[in-house]
């Protein structure tokens, strides 16, 4: 008797199967969401094949789609030139299918570049810490654009391979700090993944809210 009193008691407190993942999945509602703002954003970007370069990108603030979770819409460019072992590894693959009887070739396929444009959503998760500074922690995904070009391998299969469009996702570690009511200004950290890159990056921003904004 005692240890049937016992699990009536416990299925009491914990509620029907399920409750708990219907409550979470509650939260969520498309009623918040909204332009609420819009900004720019630049930053040194760093990959494992590419040099480091510079980034530009624009971000729209969608509007909150639980509590504490915004929805971040962005998108971003950079061009870099393929590493300096990426491209002796190249040189050294050619050097080993040509034919030189008298060992004096020599092959210098020159710079080749990647252009990359991305285009993210990212889910940020807010934490407050009072009415001007907030942090935030995210996931992202989206795609990536890209363009390879180089005059030794333009109008080739190696520049058809080298573009490419590719999923990605990342991960986002940033702070936002109300200059006023309607500027805000930003600084995060973010890391990506996708198919033939691994990208790195430390973003600065401003983003200016506007009133009223989200629905």
């Amino acid at each position: 008797m005692l240890g049937k009193l016992s699990v009536v008691t416990v299925a009491a407190l914990v509620g029907p199967p399920g409750l708990a993942a219907q409550d979470f999945l509650d939260q969520f509602s498309y009623e918040g969401l909204g332009l609420a703002g819009v900004g720019i954003d630049v930053g040194r970007v760093a990959s494992d094949r590419l040099t480091s370069e510079w980034s530009f990108g624009v971000r729209v603030d969608y509007g909150m789609i639980a509590p504490r979770v915004r929805v971040m819409l962005g998108a971003s460019y950079f061009k870099g030139e393929l590493a300096p072992d990426e491209i002796a590894q190249f040189e050294s693959s050619l050097e080993r299918v040509v034919r030189d009887p008298t060992g004096d070739a020599v092959i210098d396929i020159g710079r080749i570049t990647w252009a990359n444009l991305a285009a993210m959503v990212d889910l940020q998760y807010l934490f407050a810490a009072s009415e001007r500074f907030t942090s935030y922690v995210g996931i992202g995904f989206g795609i990536h654009l890209r363009n390879g070009a180089g005059a030794a391998i333009d109008n080739t299969f190696v520049e058809d391979a080298l573009d490419t469009v590719a999923a990605a996702a990342s991960a986002t570690l940033g702070i936002e700090v109300a200059l006023t009511n309607l500027i805000h200004v930003m600084t995060e950290i973010r890391g990506g993944l996708s198919s033939e890159l691994l990208l790195a990056s430390a973003r600065w921003g401003v983003l200016y809210r506007l009133p009223g904004g989200g629905s």
